[in-house]
């Protein structure tokens, strides 16, 4: 499926942390050549001061890195493909790249730049590059962050590096990322996936074709089960974990309660 996993870095986490995001965004998006699903494919900032010093981060640490190699040639060259496509777009300008290898399917790492206005009026700049890049949107005013949510598709990740003071306008965005995203995260990075109960691996499409589960997580039993009704059956018939004598000795819902 498909899936660019928003950070929205809020004004003024960006004012007072702009250097520490920045090199932590740069490390999420290079870890495996980019080559997450959860991997942060757009940065969403507000224009000013604090955002030329985040680019500028994101730029010395992409410069000095190298490439990675891609799992097969055809990512290689659908990951080309997005880079040439983003590069001969007028309204995106490359920020930085990596050092090229003359050496087979080598990722080398890619970030642009545009503005809000710009990524709102052309659609291509949402489709997802598999791989180690990231577009950088600036923002004139913090309304247009969420102008930019309303306007993606379905994700399974967005985050969120906030500070205190940008409470007021997190809960504002909250509730759109709500309904685009499967997993929201808070002053992390969305490459990662903890294996546990409260994990959340999935959204709307098309980050998947299911959003009411999760391919991750002990939930995602759910998208692997179909439920049966056995009706006025013997007990010798029906599956002991939903037999009346529980032999199974495991928790039943019994009249909607749980027992």
């Amino acid at each position: 499926m498909s899936s660019i996993n928003p950070v929205f870095i809020m004004p003024n986490k960006l004012a007072n942390d702009a250097p520490t995001v920045a090199k932590g965004f740069v490390g999420s998006l290079t870890m495996g050549a980019g080559q997450f699903c959860t991997n942060p494919g757009m940065v969403v900032l507000l224009k000013g001061e604090a955002a030329d010093r985040f680019k500028a981060t994101v730029a010395s640490e992409v410069q000095a890195l190298g490439t990675q190699t891609m799992l097969t040639p055809g990512i290689y060259q659908a990951y080309c493909e997005g880079i040439e496509k983003l590069s001969n777009n007028s309204a995106a300008a490359l920020l930085a790249k990596g050092n090229d290898s003359d050496q087979p399917n080598q990722c080398c790492p890619h970030v642009f730049a545009t503005s809000a206005q710009a990524f709102l009026a052309d659609a291509s700049m949402e489709d997802e590059v598999f791989g180690s890049m990231s577009l950088i949107i600036e923002c004139d005013t913090l309304d247009e962050y969420k102008v930019v949510a309303e306007h993606l598709e379905g994700q399974l990740t967005a985050t969120v590096q906030m500070s205190d003071a940008d409470v007021d306008a997190v809960r504002v965005l909250l509730p759109t990322l709500e309904r685009k995203v499967g997993r929201i995260l808070c002053n992390g990075y969305p490459t990662g996936v903890e294996v546990c109960h409260s994990m959340v691996h999935g959204g709307p499409f098309p980050a998947t074709s299911d959003s009411r589960s999760t391919s991750v997580g002990s939930a995602a039993i759910d998208r692997f089960l179909r439920p049966v009704c056995y009706q006025d059956f013997p007990s010798s018939l029906i599956p002991d974990a939903i037999q009346d004598q529980n032999p199974l000795n495991i928790p039943q819902l019994v009249n909607g309660k749980l027992v």
